[in-house]
């Protein structure tokens, strides 16, 4: 690839580390040349200036664009918009199979069009790593793992033959097989670089192309919002959606506005018997009370000292449960020290230190603090053991308070507050169940298994525990996920593993199991009670997200805590014992056991991360990472330029984006008599609107499958199925707990179809509204689709018809995945909503001003006509905020715009 920059700044220079020299844009050169004061810039918008300096064009990256970064320091903000390029792309399966698909029908889309389909190919690597797709059927046994994998392969088949030909297919690609790890856990441990390094043609301002290889700062985009875990390693990245990041992968900058930055102080350091996912439980609440959805947040001060980087990365992995773009953290001696441990080459470390110092980018305990627009403090000696739940991360619970406090939910969230002491028999067995009992306690997800302190803590908790005969309470369904192989390899070594075996955290998987919903289901006796009960049954798990309906169907409250606690709780079974007071159990004389009895020391934890942690571990672990198991190996794989699509098949389907599109997009006109969908309160979150656990049986999905002759038993998730646009479609706003406020009382996709008043699924009334040639609209309340950056909650609610949302607020990634798909976001004015307004469901809504050359940020009215034919305008924001956003909406969608674009 041939790079033209313009250098106005004249700030290419070269660095040479041992016997290699590398080209790079210096920032130090460039504030001498003109962008004064630059060094002072917080270290992630220093990523920035230098992608924009190594980037410049005079055309998707202008000399005043980067002069803007210069004078971002005057406001400490810029409604600048800026051309960000980078270096690569992270996906994981679930959301990645669907982009996959979706470059194979632009690939079919082409050849239609008259172009050439080799065109459509990753212009950046792309990694996609298979991590979440295995689901815990078996548990508690030494059977889990073999059986589980077992599974996966069998339920997964289709899907895989897909990704095979899509590795030998396209180039640029790479996909990390299955049984490997974690996505995020991989790219911390493996994939990320902290310094990125290519060989370049680049072609200066007198016409002149030589060869360099360049190195500049690793950045990325993935599809999953959990990306940003890798800013604990110093790399610059977030979650997308996946439309946003194939056109990353087709050679099309991320557009963006230079973001504020948040900087979070941290001074002190953790006290006894407090984990770093206390520490994250704390800090996910005070930025989520600071309000920072869209901007950077930069973490700062002496505490860092004390903070080693998987503490780091456990913090920058919940940047989407905070609301922030990332949580980034600079370079420094402890950068150095992962870098090394994690067995990178040690060229690659020496550049890292190198280019970090070159560029003012390596942080020391005597640097001066960089400049923010704000920023608030946390004294690490302040934080206290917590827990988060019962339905977001942001809701954090001291472990002290958390028996009254879920005695308080019982009543206030779940109206069961008279039946406290209600217990049911499970049949065919010889206890009974209550309100509060955990039925789930898992050790998964990538925020925790990246961190050996907590993991190890969780190994000893558990050694502690079987040494006094303490077992899981039996109607607990047990189970250990560790986001990479290397974690197995630590806790056998350790023998802790072993012990963990003894109180039924057996290894289930590697990969992203209860977090995402894929916890499998809870054995049928205790199901069927639950349900027949009507119980309030509990999960624990050391997981970022604990929304309603995700981790399972039978489970309604579930809690965020740190892997030591997920093993105390398992042993206590219920959230109606206090763990700070009562005991979890008895010991062999039947003496009570208290979790301060089986609670280990932070330096017997640091003793044992020490003694058995080794680089040779990571090396050896990583060697062959895209060679895969013998299941993998053995998948057959017919190649091809473009995909031979099996009608039959219910997992991969060509999608209907690119039907009947012309080379040039049709003028965008007002949306006229549009009927309403559903009426939503606030923080309707993407696995509200596009849920990734189970499908039932009677549901639309559930219909489809059936009548395509898949049983019940092999549904498996609609996670697995997002290649099927026939299955999302069905799933889209079908989650089991969500609430359309035009039928209330009911949970579920459920809503009315007007003017006949029917009550019926949202999938059937949007494929009645088709049939009648009627748009549809969504009106909800703040933060409408937060969580995941799942671009099916933005397709789904395309295919079924919906040509705008108005919402009081939108979470960042999804407002970009809906304009990506062609739907209009419009934010209502403060103090305006749709129950402001009077809305029951059954008025028509046309919106005005779309054709008279719409602009971002434009204001436009949203008129509804009322059953009785009364009218009401109410002016509202256009969330349409960049003009490359306004090019993907008038194209229908962004995909439109890339193929378009490549097809000329």
């Amino acid at each position: 690839m041939t790079s033209t920059s313009l250098d106005s700044f004249k700030a290419r220079k070269t660095l040479k580390v041992g016997n290699k020299t590398y080209e790079y844009y210096s920032l130090k050169a460039a504030e001498k040349n003109g962008l004064k004061g630059i060094s002072s810039l917080p270290y992630s918008l220093k990523v920035l200036l230098e992608n924009l300096l190594r980037n410049e064009d005079g055309r998707t990256v202008k000399k005043a664009d980067i002069k803007a970064m210069a004078a971002w320091l005057k406001k400490k903000r810029s409604d600048r918009e800026i051309a960000f390029r980078p270096a690569r792309v992270l996906m994981q399966d679930f959301t990645g199979v669907p982009a996959i698909v979706d470059l194979a029908a632009m690939r079919d889309a082409m050849t239609v069009l008259g172009g050439d389909p080799k065109k459509i190919n990753p212009l950046v690597p792309v990694d996609l790593v298979i991590d979440h797709s295995v689901i815990v059927d078996e548990f508690g046994n030494a059977r889990a793992f073999r059986a589980n994998v077992k599974h996966e392969y069998e339920r997964n088949g289709e899907r895989y033959r897909f990704l095979r030909w899509g590795q030998e297919a396209f180039d640029n690609f790479r996909v990390v097989p299955p049984g490997t790890g974690i996505c995020h856990q991989v790219n911390l441990e493996y994939l990320g670089q902290t310094v990125w390094t290519k060989k370049q043609k680049v072609t200066d301002a007198k016409g002149k192309t030589t060869t360099v290889e360049q190195a500049f700062p690793d950045t990325l985009v993935g599809t999953d919002s959990h990306t940003t875990m890798v800013n604990g390693l110093s790399v610059l990245g977030w979650g997308v959606g996946g439309i946003e990041a194939e056109a990353a992968m087709l050679g099309q900058p991320i557009s963006m506005l230079i973001p504020e930055v948040i900087g979070f102080k941290l001074t002190g350091k953790l006290k006894e018997g407090v984990t770093a996912t206390d520490l994250v439980l704390t800090v996910t609440q005070m930025l989520r009370a600071k309000g920072v959805v869209g901007k950077f947040v930069e973490f700062y001060g002496a505490g860092l000292n004390h903070l080693p980087l998987e503490d780091r990365a456990t913090i920058a992995n919940m940047a989407p449960e905070y609301g922030a773009t990332c949580g980034f953290f600079p370079v420094d001696e402890d950068t150095i020290r992962y870098l090394t441990q994690t067995g990178r080459a040690k060229g690659r470390v020496e550049l890292v230190e190198a280019y970090a110092k070159a560029q003012g980018m390596f942080r020391t305990p005597r640097a001066a603090d960089p400049e923010f627009t704000d920023s608030l403090q946390l004294d690490l000696g302040d934080v206290e053991p917590s827990i988060a739940g019962p339905k977001r991360p942001q809701d954090r619970v001291l472990l002290a308070e958390a028996k009254p406090k879920f005695l308080e939910a019982l009543n206030s969230e779940f109206g069961k507050g008279e039946e406290v002491d209600k217990r049911a028999k499970v049949t065919g067995e010889s206890y009974d169940l209550g309100h509060g009992d955990v039925v789930i306690a898992a050790i998964t997800s990538c925020t925790n298994t990246s961190n050996p302190y907590v993991m190890m803590a969780a190994g000893l908790v558990a050694r502690n525990a079987a040494k006094l005969g303490l077992k899981p309470k039996p109607w607990v369904k047990t189970s250990l996920a560790p986001g990479s192989q290397v974690v197995a390899e630590y806790l056998a070594e350790s023998g802790l593993q072993k012990e963990l075996d003894k109180v039924g955290f057996n290894l289930v998987g590697f990969g992203c199991t209860t977090c995402i919903g894929n916890s499998g289901p809870l054995p049928e006796p205790i199901s069927k009670t639950v349900n027949k009960a009507d119980l309030v049954a509990c999960s624990v798990l050391s997981g970022n997200r604990n929304f309603e309906g995700r981790v399972n169907p039978d489970v309604r409250a579930n809690y965020l805590a740190s892997p030591p606690l997920v093993v105390a709780y398992a042993l206590a079974g219920s959230m109606q014992v206090d763990i700070t007071t009562e005991p979890l159990g008895t010991d062999k004389k039947g003496n009570p056991v208290y979790l301060k009895d089986i609670w280990p020391s932070v330096q017997e934890v640091a003793d044992f991360v020490r003694n058995t942690i080794t680089r040779k571990m990571f090396r050896e672990k990583y060697a062959d990472v895209f060679k895969g198991d013998a299941n993998w190996q053995k998948i057959k794989v017919q190649g091809g330029l473009t995909y031979g699509w099996d009608s039959d098949s219910t997992y991969v389907q060509n999608p209907p984006y690119f039907e009947g599109m012309e080379r040039q997009p049709e003028p965008i006109t007002d949306i006229e008599g549009a009927r309403v969908l559903g009426l939503f309160l606030d923080s309707i979150t993407t696995d509200h609107i596009s849920p990734a656990g189970s499908i039932k049986v009677q549901s639309p999905a559930g219909r489809y499958l059936v009548d395509h002759n898949v049983k019940p038993l092999d549904f498996n998730q609609y996670g697995t199925r997002r290649g099927n646009h026939e299955v999302m479609m069905r799933g889209t706003f079908a989650n089991i707990r969500i609430k359309n406020q035009m039928v209330p009382g009911v949970e579920g996709g459920v809503t009315v179809h007007y003017p006949d008043g029917k009550e019926m699924s949202i999938y059937d009334a949007a494929m009645k509204y088709w049939k009648e040639n009627v748009p549809l609209v969504v009106f909800a309340g703040k933060e409408y689709g937060t969580g995941s950056s799942r671009d099916w909650a933005a397709k789904g609610t395309r295919l079924l018809g919906v040509r705008a949302v108005v919402a009081q607020s939108f979470e960042r990634i999804h407002r970009s995945n809906l304009i990506g798909m062609g739907v209009l976001p419009l934010q209502f004015g403060e103090g305006d909503s749709w129950q402001k307004l009077g809305l029951k469901g059954d008025e028509t809504v046309t919106i005005e001003g779309l054709a008279d050359g719409l602009k971002p940020r434009a204001e436009l009215t949203v008129q509804v006509t009322f059953a009785d034919g009364k009218t009401k305008k109410v002016p509202v924001l256009c969330r349409i905020d960049t003009l490359d956003e306004l090019d993907y909406f008038h194209n229908g969608g962004i995909l439109h715009y890339v193929l378009r674009n490549l097809a000329a």
